[in-house]
């Protein structure tokens, strides 16, 4: 491949409408377009951080699929392996206008879109060999079998290429058969994984374990190296293989707009940092950091910094920490 990348991930991308204004989705006149998906967010993030992201998917030969496509290409993401597929339409979603801080009501609509129809034709042994780490979340693994398989396969063969892996269950139970199947499912692919990041309900659900000291050692007992999990206002909680323990505090938001992405901010955050030889504590708050800023904009990555912003903001808190406890 004409590239070498740091990172490559696989998924669905949707055209996303959100509302201007408050109120139920079929009273508002105004939406404003974005584009929208977890594992999308991820690359975006991290391209904007300086790492080579790639990423691979199908979009429609549609309008939503060209915007999508155009966004990519504006953040300087790797499109190689994205085909456009002219059978199969780009998935969208509305999503409402949340205030104080509350989940914004989405509506998807993505049935039988392009992505969906991933499958291990998509996979090129030169593409995924030419990156050093694969993202994977539990999205992408739950758009049909195929893609699930694709998934699988990815994370089977970059763990045995040598590559590093790190996994967010990123939970859809919507787009699951049963919830059993999810589980059973996502935990494979999570136990091929170095690095694990789910929230503490995730946790709870795919284990059946209640304290996030147990649910990490569920996954560490399955070859995992590190498990993170997101505790919400309490911040992080990690513990290792090498049974390294900790938490590393939140970062207090005032003004919530927009909770959609912060999952994702965190793992761009905690990749980035690792990928940069950072330690996991390190890594952590950077990703409290960003996923913290996410969640005070509208739209799923227009709070996802750049290099420059993200050394300048967090500089700032530091000092601004420092003299608060002088």
């Amino acid at each position: 491949m004409k590239n070498q990348l740091d990172v490559v991930t696989l998924g669905e991308a949707m055209m996303m409408f959100v509302a201007t204004q408050t109120g139920e989705l079929h009273e508002v006149e105004s939406f404003v377009r974005r584009a929208a998906g977890a594992e999308l967010n991820v690359a975006i993030g991290l391209s904007r951080l300086g790492l080579k992201s790639g990423w691979i998917s199908r979009l429609g030969n549609d309008s939503f699929g060209r915007f999508i496509q155009a966004t990519l290409d504006k953040e300087q993401v790797d499109t190689q392996c994205v085909t456009v597929d002219s059978d199969y339409p780009t998935g969208f979603q509305l999503k409402s206008k949340a205030l104080n801080g509350t989940d914004p009501t989405v509506e998807y609509f993505r049935k039988g879109s392009a992505a969906s129809h991933l499958d291990l034709t998509d996979f090129n042994d030169d593409y995924f060999l030419s990156a050093r780490h694969l993202h994977l979340s539990g999205v992408a693994a739950a758009l049909s079998a195929t893609s699930y398989q694709l998934s699988l396969h990815a994370a089977k063969w970059m763990r045995k290429a040598g590559k590093t892996l790190s996994f967010d269950p990123n939970l859809r139970p919507s787009l699951w058969k049963s919830e059993q199947e999810m589980i059973s499912q996502l935990n494979q692919l999570a136990f091929q994984a170095n690095w694990v990041l789910p929230g503490l309900k995730e946790g709870k659900i795919l284990t059946g374990f209640d304290k996030p000291e147990a649910i990490a050692d569920f996954y560490l007992s399955h070859g995992v190296e590190a498990v993170v999990i997101k505790t919400g206002e309490q911040g992080a909680y990690y513990k290792t293989l090498d049974n390294q323990q900790g938490v590393v505090p939140a970062i207090v938001v005032k003004n919530v707009i927009d909770t959609v992405g912060a999952g994702d901010g965190f793992a761009v955050g905690v990749i980035s940092a690792l990928l940069e030889g950072l330690s996991l504590p390190q890594a952590i708050d950077r990703g409290n950091f960003i996923g913290a800023r996410a969640i005070q904009v509208i739209g799923d990555s227009e709070g996802l910094p750049t290099k420059l912003q993200l050394q300048q903001e967090m500089a700032s808190l530091s000092s601004s920490i420092l003299s608060e406890t002088c």
